[in-house]
């Protein structure tokens, strides 16, 4: 029973080393949004940062000795440090930054690499979709995430230098997929923070679809004020401002995300 639960779930990274791209917020959104068809679904934050903790409500100080970082270093079981949201069937393991020390401390760890996805092994929870958030590097915590994935989704912003450290990425992707999970696969590419009265994003956008192609999603997150307010009041858009540009887009993404045979 518990075999065919891992099976049916779908394990999304959420990554790009480059801060400010919108990736704690698409790891915020789309979970809500899948959570909002009724799937499933468990946010790990992977980023000692925390933002999708606090993006969701959770007080850091009630979790101090019950997060991500106690399940990686086998302090707690990792059912016993999920928790539930304020989105109906959302729930999240959540970070603070305790999680900054984990690297070190396994540092003569043998397959460390394989960490969270162990982790995930032991979750016998029957989630459609698992999204990780990952951090803004190429460090430790993302290739653990990318080793535990099934799926990767590169959040790229409509700006400037949009493309400056993608390669790197990709490039660590690959050697993720050669020595450690050959089961990864690029999901997509997700433009974020277009301004449709911007040429510069027409032109980023245009530039990503050229080189990238059918890698490209079709949804387009809009630059959105509303989007940059919620993390303050700890709801993610589809609860915040359902109504607004940036909840329907995500919305959008999410039935993308389901209608692909793949993901």
């Amino acid at each position: 029973m518990e075999d065919n639960i891992r099976n049916v779930r779908k394990i999304i990274s959420i990554a790009n080393q480059k801060g400010g791209v919108g990736k704690t917020t698409t790891a915020i959104s789309l979970a809500a949004a899948l959570a909002s068809e009724e799937k499933r679904t468990l946010l790990i934050d992977a980023d000692p940062q925390g933002n999708a903790t606090s993006g969701l409500g959770i007080n850091k100080a009630e979790i101090r000795d019950k997060n991500v970082y106690h399940a990686m270093i086998g302090d707690a079981d990792a059912c016993d440090v999920i928790t539930s949201t304020s989105v109906p069937l959302l729930d999240i393991m959540p970070s603070t930054q305790d999680l900054i020390g984990v690297e070190v401390e396994f540092v003569t760890m043998k397959n460390r690499e394989q960490k969270l996805k162990n982790i995930l092994r032991n979750i016998d929870r029957p989630y459609d979709y698992i999204i990780i958030d990952c951090p803004p590097s190429l460090g430790f915590l993302t290739v653990n995430s990318l080793v535990a994935s099934d799926y990767l989704i590169i959040p790229l912003q409509c700006e400037y230098f949009a493309l400056e450290g993608l390669g790197q990425l990709l490039n660590t992707v690959k050697l993720v997929q050669v020595r450690l999970n050959p089961s990864l696969s690029l999901a997509g590419i997700l433009l974020t923070m277009f301004d449709v009265r911007n040429g510069i994003s027409h032109r980023v956008a245009e530039e990503v679809r050229k080189y990238f192609g059918s890698n490209v999603f079709s949804t387009i997150i809009p630059r959105n004020v509303r989007l940059s307010e919620c993390p303050s009041y700890g709801l993610p858009i589809t609860l915040y401002d359902s109504a607004s540009r940036g909840a329907i887009s995500y919305i959008q993404f999410a039935q993308e995300i389901l209608a692909d045979g793949r993901t």
